[in-house]
């Protein structure tokens, strides 16, 4: 029996109807409120006025594309997950995703049960981070000139929010919640994603560059995420070379 609350929330950008149709009767037969519209225009308007807990966002739009208002999104600060699909099939375009903000990725043609799978996992990820009392950090964590808010999931600066897509929220919470102890990046995705969840290692370097870029003078030669050579990465609160 599938088991979804009334708060999952799901759209769906595409410009293909027949997808656009197909996947919403199939996700609103399990259980979710679905909507779905066919640009990023549609897609803005939505977002601004209604609340959504996971947006399902193809890369081939016309006019503006998916990669480019996902990168928008979360420099707007919108951190809702954001699920790419896409018919490419090459690294390229997965590592692109990524590094503008997505937590996951499927190339068409998929199977709608992989859907709501990955779906599932989002969720779930979502939804365990705001447990109490589940493992985590303390509730500020300093980090620099920056501030994790663990308990409102974010970061500052300056008492700014700065953009983090929510896989590299769960893999910075990850990182702090374990100071000075080097984590292998097997280690890491246990930590930051659900089991199920269909995530690389290449995934988690292109996840720590983002970081680094954000977080380090220096990202190039990192203080706080740096690197364990043949094995991981290790978080330095210190900022002191190991």
């Amino acid at each position: 029996m599938n088991v979804v609350t009334m708060a999952d929330r799901i759209l769906i950008v595409d410009d293909d109807l027949e997808i656009r149709t197909l996947l919403s009767r199939y996700l609103a037969e399990q259980g979710f409120n679905v909507r779905a519209v066919e640009n990023g225009t549609a897609m803005r308007r939505l977002i601004e006025r209604e609340a959504f807990d996971v947006l399902i966002l193809d890369i081939m739009l016309p006019g503006e594309d998916g990669l480019s208002l996902c990168a928008k999104l979360r420099a707007d600060g919108f951190y809702l997950p954001v699920l790419m699909l896409t018919a490419k099939g090459q690294d390229i375009d997965r590592i692109i995703g990524i590094e503008v903000g997505a937590d996951d990725y499927l190339p068409k043609p998929f199977n709608p049960r992989e859907l709501y799978a990955r779906i599932k996992s989002l969720l779930r990820r979502q939804a365990y981070s705001k447990i109490p009392g589940s493992p985590g950090p303390s509730e500020h964590i300093d980090i620099g000139g920056f501030v994790l808010d663990c308990r409102q999931r974010v970061l500052k600066k300056d008492d700014k929010n700065v953009a983090l897509s929510t896989g590299e929220f769960a893999l910075l919470n990850a990182l702090v919640s374990h100071p000075m102890k080097p984590l292998s990046r097997e280690r890491l995705l246990e930590l930051s994603r659900s089991r199920d969840s269909d995530v690389s290692d290449r995934s988690i370097d292109v996840q720590i560059r983002r970081l680094r870029k954000i977080l380090e003078d220096s990202p190039a030669d990192p203080k706080y995420i740096q690197t364990v050579w043949g094995f991981g990465y290790v978080y330095v609160p210190t900022g002191e070379k190991r």
